[in-house]
C-alpha cells in the first residue's frame, strides 16, 4: 500500500486547484505548480498572482490559513484578460514565440507565419517579450472584467490539461532528441531508418492543430485590413 500524502502535499495539490493555471511566472515560479508547492511549504506568500487577483488571493489565503493580503505589485497588477495576437506583416517564423507559449497555442512553422489559437491562450504573455520583432500585441477580451470575473474554473481546467500535455510531449522531444542523438541513423541492413510511428495520441493532437490552424489563418485573412 502506497503511504497517504503528506499534509504538504495535500494542501499544495488543492493550492494549485485554486491558480489560474495561466503559467504566467508572475509569481516568480516556473509554473503554477510550482508556485503551489512553495506556499505549501510556507516559502511563498499567497499575493503573488495577478491573473487571479483580488479574489484568488481570497481563496489561497483562506486554504492556506494565511491573512489576506494586498496583491505584491512587483508581481504585475491585477486587470484584464489579454489574448495574443500576431501581426502578419512583420512576422518572420522565428518560432520563437512557439517555443514560448506554455500551452502550444500558437500555430506556425520556420520562416512561415504564426498565428494564436484565440481559445486557448491563457493570455500570459510569455510570447511577447520573446518576439524578436514586436509583432505580437495583447488584445483586451474581458472589458472591464478581471481577475477570476475574467477567467472561469472551466478555462482554468482546460489550460491545465493543456500545459500538462505541452510539457510531457517536450520533455518526450528532448529525449528522443538525446536518444537519436547516440543512435545510428541507417538499419542493421544498411538501409536508411524509418522513424517510428506516432502514437495514436499524436495523431489525433496533430490532426486537431491541422484543422485550428487553417481555420485561425482563415480568421486572421478575413479581420486583415485592406491595404
Amino acid at each position: 500500500m502506497s503511504a497517504p500524502p503528506a499534509p504538504a502535499d495535500d494542501l499544495a495539490a488543492r493550492l494549485l486547484d485554486a491558480l489560474p493555471q495561466t503559467q504566467c511566472t508572475r509569481c516568480g515560479f516556473p509554473d503554477c505548480a510550482a508556485y503551489a508547492r512553495a506556499m505549501a511549504r510556507g516559502e511563498a506568500p499567497v499575493n503573488r498572482c495577478p491573473p487571479g487577483g483580488a479574489e484568488g488571493v481570497a481563496r489561497l489565503a483562506a486554504l492556506s490559513a494565511q491573512p489576506v493580503q494586498a496583491l505584491d505589485p512587483s508581481c504585475g497588477s491585477e486587470g484584464p484578460r489579454g489574448v495574443a495576437w500576431i501581426d502578419e506583416d512583420w512576422c518572420i517564423g522565428c518560432t520563437l514565440c512557439i517555443q514560448a507559449c506554455p500551452v502550444d497555442c500558437i500555430l506556425g512553422s520556420h520562416k512561415r507565419m504564426h498565428t494564436v489559437i484565440e481559445a486557448e491562450c491563457t493570455g500570459c504573455e510569455l510570447c511577447v517579450p520573446a518576439c524578436p520583432v514586436d509583432c505580437i500585441h495583447m488584445d483586451n477580451v474581458s472589458g472591464s472584467r478581471t481577475g477570476w470575473a475574467a477567467w472561469s474554473a472551466q478555462q482554468a481546467q482546460a489550460a491545465r490539461k493543456r500545459y500538462e500535455f505541452t510539457s510531457s510531449r517536450r520533455r518526450q522531444d528532448k529525449g528522443k532528441s538525446r536518444i537519436s542523438s547516440g543512435s545510428s541513423s541507417t538499419a542493421p541492413d544498411g538501409a536508411p531508418a524509418l522513424p517510428p510511428a506516432a502514437p495514436a495520441g499524436e495523431a489525433a493532437e496533430a490532426e486537431r492543430k491541422r484543422r485550428l490552424i487553417e481555420a485561425a489563418l482563415a480568421r486572421a485573412r478575413q479581420q486583415r485590413p485592406p491595404r
